[in-house]
């Protein structure tokens, strides 16, 4: 049946007030993603790896000095993201491409989801790496999916010109935008194309072979001079890795430039948030796929347009990046509802950053953020549970029998190869563990991060932080049935209609 035309009337009157707001009140969401990037920029007082503009959008802003990810893993880590829930929740366990073939919950819905649904364009550029599609639905996609993810991910230029697309687009429709550019760089790439490099450093340098990217200026590293992580052996090998890396971070970094250059030249340098991460921990030993500081801790940069907005200044707020999503749905106006919960702890909700991007919250010994492991390669089950406050962190390690397993990008990078033959040879390793020790680890790790920021002297079971531990796992116990996590009753119990069913396995678990 036909509209009356007052219906009609309406309707055309709603779309003439929808898209004269939208016009007048553009608000807009950049987020640059770095693909297992770190501390390698000079913000964050790394003086050797040289990243000028990365350094610069701070100026513009706000430099967060305790932010995490909630899962140390490419594709749960984007999900999360993406959802604002944990990867338990989401359902990506671990990586989505190949055979792994992880993918969230047809359930659950993503930011560009949401946007698209009240008029946001919406775009991704670089690496995705999350499905299923209808879950992640982008407006424009140029990922892995339709290109090679080295000229989506690591050639700049060619990124530039699909971001001048996506914006001329967005204009040409007269809607705000919402634009993830996912940077393949600094991901190591010697498991796949071990000609260009660990790193993919060589790739389009301009070398024999390697093709040329025309607006890469390649910066090279001395191996010697590199500012090594406290988590990586000192050795040649281990540095000319870091070399590498240093290199692929400075094609980040001046990709960063390219595209912030693109946004100023559309028109939207006053009415754009800018947001600057990492997914995960650097892609070495208690890096990525650890939840040892080196694998959750991120980077976090956020620019906002706001004439109130900080500007140049550090934030010590404890943050995750499981509130980048309610802070982007805060900026676009969307209010989503709070699920109603008895629960005692009331922590551990993702929040909006948007306050502190105005005012530096009072911080409190009781902020705590929370992690949650339990793939990476579909091989590799280690699943592990977290919760970190300002002082000590708990980590719950499920599967701590085993072995930790090793992914195939770090086992055959040049540092852990350098670490297993100095291991099987006996020579000496200028490491801060030695390999059985990274590869066997207790059931329940306990920290005080003030007195030991390396994490080596295990706290757990001392009278001495008894109640310190006491109060994280009761914390870690209620975000984990918050979040409705399936490991809730692992590995001495199994979970029964919402009741922890003892196994007497010897093995302890939360009880009720």
């Amino acid at each position: 049946m036909a509209g009356s035309p007052g219906t009609v009337i309406a309707i055309l009157l709603f779309v003439v007030i929808r898209d004269t707001v939208l016009a007048n009140n553009t608000r807009n969401v950049l987020i640059l993603l770095a693909d297992d990037g770190g501390f390698e920029l000079g913000a964050y007082l790394n003086k050797i790896c040289q990243t000028p503009n990365i350094d610069a959008l701070v100026k513009r802003g706000v430099i967060f000095n305790n932010a995490f990810t909630s899962v140390s893993s490419c594709s749960p880590s984007r999900a999360s993201l993406l959802t604002g829930t944990p990867s338990h929740q989401n359902g990506m366990y671990g990586l989505h491409h190949g055979v792994h073939h992880f993918n969230s919950f047809d359930n659950i819905t993503s930011l560009p989801n949401k946007l698209s649904e009240i008029g946001v364009y919406t775009g991704i550029i670089g690496k995705k790496h999350v499905g299923p599609r209808d879950v992640y639905r982008f407006d424009f996609e140029q990922t892995e999916e339709n290109n090679n993810v080295n000229q989506v991910g690591r050639n700049i230029t060619y990124m530039k010109l699909l971001a001048r697309d996506f914006l001329a687009e967005a204009n040409k429709q007269n809607k705000p935008f919402f634009l993830l550019v996912g940077f393949h760089d600094p991901h190591r790439c010697g498991h796949s194309h071990p000609e260009w490099g660990p790193f993919c450093e060589r790739f389009g340098s301009g070398e024999p072979g390697t093709g040329r990217i025309p607006d890469w200026t390649p910066w090279y590293y001395q191996w010697d001079e590199v500012q090594l992580p406290y988590h990586v052996q000192d050795t040649e090998a281990a540095r000319r890795d870091v070399a590498a890396q240093y290199t692929t971070m400075s094609r980040l970094d001046q990709g960063v430039a390219l595209i912030l250059k693109e946004i100023e030249a559309a028109g939207h340098n006053d009415n754009t948030l800018v947001i600057y991460t990492s997914d995960n921990g650097i892609p070495f030993p208690s890096g990525r796929t650890n939840l040892y500081d080196p694998g959750l801790r991120e980077p976090l940069i956020m620019s906002s347009p706001e004439p109130n907005a900080r500007k140049n200044e550090a934030s010590g707020a404890m943050v995750s990046l499981l509130d980048i999503a309610p802070t982007v749905l805060d900026w676009f106006g969307v209010k989503e509802e709070q699920e109603m919960s008895n629960d005692i702890w009331g922590e551990g909700e993702p929040r909006s950053l948007l306050p502190i991007l105005e005012k530096e919250p009072k911080p409190s010994e009781s902020d705590v953020v929370f992690a949650s492991q339990t793939h990476h390669e579909v091989t590799m089950y280690y699943p592990m549970r977290a919760v970190r406050s300002r002082r000590y962190k708990l980590i719950h390690n499920l599967n701590y029998g085993m072995p930790f397993p090793i992914d195939q990008d770090l086992y055959v990078s040049p540092t852990f190869q350098d670490i297993l033959n100095r291991t099987r040879s006996k020579q000496p390793l200028p490491w801060y563990k030695t390999l059985k020790q990274y590869y066997y680890r207790p059931q329940w790790e306990l920290y005080d991060l003030r007195a030991d920021p390396l994490e080596l002297k295990n706290l757990h079971g001392k009278p001495s932080v008894e109640a310190a531990e006491s109060s994280l796992r009761d914390r870690l116990r209620a975000w984990q049935r918050r979040s409705r996590d399936p490991w809730l009753c692992a590995p001495g119990a199994v979970l029964e209609r919402a009741e922890c069913r003892a196994l007497d396995n010897g093995l302890s678990h939360f009880l009720h």
